[in-house]
């Protein structure tokens, strides 16, 4: 299975943000009858603005090579993983435990259902236990490499100022066994030398994964009877129900390998877009960061964005969620138009300029040859995000990924969501009424539960709801990145929920009425 190095490739490569990339100008958020032109070149074009407030700068559009390159003697073999075990260069080893103790991992995927399809991950070994459960991270986008959270969030490593490599006090590696992917195909180091293999949808998304899923536990049977809990962020509120969703159909009908599936958690996601971009406005004048005449002209966009979703729903082609992508992005753009330069993944925030944030390092950092050569990728180019990616997903933006939850739940899957309370583009009250909305057997003892503490050292760190399978958890003094804004309580929260504790509180009592996280 293992390679000392993959093939040597030099590709073109990737954009979009982790986030939430929007749509039109603010100033002409909608046309006669409450519809925007075809928003395929102002999308793009915002989203690559919206990268640059992340100060990243990739230089390519895709990872789709014009011909196959040569692969190593072991891919042409018929191998379907080429992996190796790696060093990551410029840590700082004294300041934690030897990496010779420890399985940090790179590989290449040959996904089946391509033509020429390779998903890059990187796989790191629990630093305290190989038996902890196995937790997948998908970073959103669409068309954001995982690579983003590995640095930023809650991967082994930071990156220094000087770029050099500290451990993460708070890595989820801490918990778990924990796989960082890059995908959808053309993502971060993931590539294919044919533009068909590029994904439109949940479906082609989480096939790709499950595949990837089962030959990985082919390969580590070690890991195979280990819980596996599926996570992610932003637009991952997409992914990650669509592949629970997935895995769970693949168990029930004794499709290959058997995946330990217990669980799958949502950090600040975007799931249920009918739901969710009602609920901005109500955010935004909650927050004060809309005045009450703004707030009333700006729910008048409301019944035309909620038309426009229901129609993508019961659409087969891709021209209504189009529609329905154009319409209710209004609704954020005419928001964003009075946010100014307030940080809207966290709104405690400025942005300085055209920064709100600065992840170049990363780019810096991945694109050094010792680190190229150390994860095997040859002379691949890592660029963080695809504009490509997340054009072809745009038809995917406004479908509802909450419909195939309730029969997790039903089957005992558990699902956590949690959310910064001060990001406004997933924002905690748009995920807490979809969660309250959605139909299943707890649904009335869901919304009849406390809301309980989440405390972490004896503080207060959240604000808890939870019965049965499901939980909802508002993280206190986080954006919309979580992990990076609370490392100690993100890693707290899913050793707890994993470990099915989340909702033991230090106090019983009750905190507040059972609907403060709905309304």
């Amino acid at each position: 299975m293992t390679s000392p190095t993959f093939p040597h490739i030099s590709l073109s490569s990737l954009f979009l943000l982790l986030l939430l990339p929007l749509l039109s100008s603010a100033s002409n958020p909608a046309s006669e009858g409450g519809r925007l032109p075809s928003p395929t070149l102002s999308a793009k074009r915002q989203a690559e603005k919206f990268i640059r407030a992340l100060n990243l700068f990739p230089k390519h559009d895709i990872n789709t090579l014009p011909h196959r390159p040569l692969l190593d003697a072991e891919s042409d073999a018929g191998a379907k993983i080429v992996e190796k075990q790696f060093q990551m260069p410029f840590l700082d080893a004294a300041l934690g435990p030897s990496v010779e103790e420890l399985g940090h991992h790179a590989g290449y995927y040959r996904l089946p259902h391509s033509n020429a399809a390779r998903m890059f991950y990187l796989f790191f070994e629990s630093r305290t236990n190989k038996s902890n459960p196995v937790v997948i991270w998908l970073t959103g986008g669409p068309g954001c490499s995982s690579e983003l959270a590995l640095f930023y969030e809650n991967g082994p490593f930071r990156i220094q100022k000087n770029l050099s490599l500290t451990w993460n006090d708070y890595g989820w590696d801490k918990a778990s066994n924990i796989l960082f992917v890059d995908q959808p195909v053309g993502t971060g180091f993931s590539y294919s030398t044919n533009s068909d293999d590029i994904r439109h949808n949940e479906e082609g998304v989480s096939n790709d994964l499950y595949d990837f899923l089962q030959e990985f536990f082919t390969q580590h049977p070690q890991f195979a009877k280990n819980d596996f809990y599926i996570t992610g962020e932003s637009y991952a509120g997409h992914y990650v129900p669509a592949l629970a969703s997935r895995v769970h159909k693949g168990n029930k009908a004794k499709e290959g390998n058997h995946i330990n599936l217990k669980g799958f958690a949502i950090g600040n996601g975007l799931t249920n877009p009918e739901i969710q971009y009602k609920a901005y406005s109500d955010y935004a004048l909650e927050m004060k960061l809309i005045t009450k005449p703004d707030y009333d002209s700006i729910s008048q966009i409301i019944p035309d964005c909620e038309e426009s979703a229901k129609t993508c729903a019961a659409s087969t082609t891709g021209d209504a969620c189009e529609d329905s992508f154009s319409i209710c992005n209004s609704i954020v753009n005419q928001i964003m138009h009075r946010l100014g330069d307030t940080n809207h993944y966290d709104i405690r925030k400025k942005c300085e300029g055209s920064f709100c944030y600065d992840f170049s390092n990363m780019e810096t950092f991945l694109n050094k040859q010792p680190v190229r050569d150390a994860l095997g990728v040859g002379d691949i180019e890592f660029v963080s995000c695809s504009t490509t990616v997340y054009d072809a997903m745009q038809n995917d933006w406004m479908r509802n990924l909450e419909v195939g939850i309730p029969a997790l739940l039903e089957d005992g899957i558990k699902l956590l969501v949690y959310a910064g309370e001060y990001d406004f583009i997933c924002n905690w009250l748009g995920n807490s009424k979809w969660v309250h909305a959605m139909e299943w057997s707890g649904q009335k003892a869901f919304g009849a539960a406390e809301t309980v503490p989440f405390k972490v050292a004896g503080a207060d760190a959240g604000l808890l709801k939870s019965h049965g399978p499901l939980a909802f958890l508002k993280v206190h003094d986080a954006g919309h990145m979580v992990p990076m804004d609370q490392p100690e309580a993100a890693l707290q929260m899913l050793t707890n929920w994993m470990q099915g504790n989340l909702a033991v509180a230090e106090s019983g009592k009750r905190v507040a009425p059972a609907d403060t996280l709905k309304s």
